[in-house]
């Protein structure tokens, strides 16, 4: 595969509305985006990395840190009903049209201060040595979701009664979208427009090593997590 051209999209939309600024804000030190950039130069398996903003200021902390940004995001691509899918398919017909084309891409999220570089390397050698069209990283519901509850008026039922005397032991791993990376074959991404593909490998992390970032609670979490992580 060292002939194959490979590709690391950030994407990094500039109106993010519960975390103002989300995508530079300072996380311990330095915008969180500097964490997606710095770990994929830092990683060597790609010929670019570029991120996708419509942002000026975002653009500049980009390349202050090392990225490319070629371009900028369109506004169609920018509003609050944009999908990941839809930017990563306009920065790959922006590379198009200049004649730049590559064979994979991992779509970092800017806001992903845990990711490693072992894991990214783990998903880069999965889809290198295995027939996936996409690989990404997954962690496991940390309580059983076979004995989740609904909530209605007040009065609280199980989803799945037929669980309850169920030993945890017994019941099935399930596990969710660690929402870091995603790595993906472009010509499968064109045809199924979409990072989740119909043939998805996983590499699976920890607990401590994943934190969706959605409020302030959140952050504190991630950084309380990032110090935990690498503490010498």
């Amino acid at each position: 595969m060292k002939d194959k051209k490979i590709l690391a999209i950030i994407p990094a939309r500039g109106g993010s509305k519960r975390i103002p600024r989300k995508n530079i804000k300072d996380f311990l030190g330095k915008p969180i985006i500097a964490y997606s950039i710095e770990t994929a130069i830092d990683s060597n398996l790609f010929d670019e990395v570029m991120v996708s903003t419509d942002d000026k200021e975002i653009a500049e902390v980009a390349k202050k840190y090392g990225a490319k940004v070629p371009f900028l995001r369109s506004e169609e691509n920018s509003n609050d009903f944009a999908t990941t899918a839809e930017a990563i398919e306009e920065v790959l017909k922006e590379y198009e049209n200049k004649s730049k084309k590559f064979d994979i891409f991992c779509c970092i999220y800017p806001t992903s201060p845990l990711i490693s570089l072992e894991d990214l390397k783990r998903g880069f050698d999965l889809i290198k040595n295995k027939k996936f069209d996409s690989v990404f990283p997954i962690v496991q519901f940390s309580y059983p979701i076979q004995r989740g509850l609904r909530l209605k008026n007040n009065q609280v039922k199980m989803i799945w009664p037929e669980n309850k005397n169920k030993r945890s032991q017994d019941l099935e791993e399930i596990y969710h979208d660690a929402g870091q990376f995603y790595w993906m074959k472009v010509n499968k991404f064109i045809d199924q427009k979409n990072i989740f593909s119909q043939n998805a490998g996983a590499i699976i992390l920890k607990e401590t090593q994943v934190q969706d970032i959605d409020n302030e609670e959140d952050w504190m979490l991630a950084e309380i997590k990032y110090k935990m992580l690498n503490k010498k």
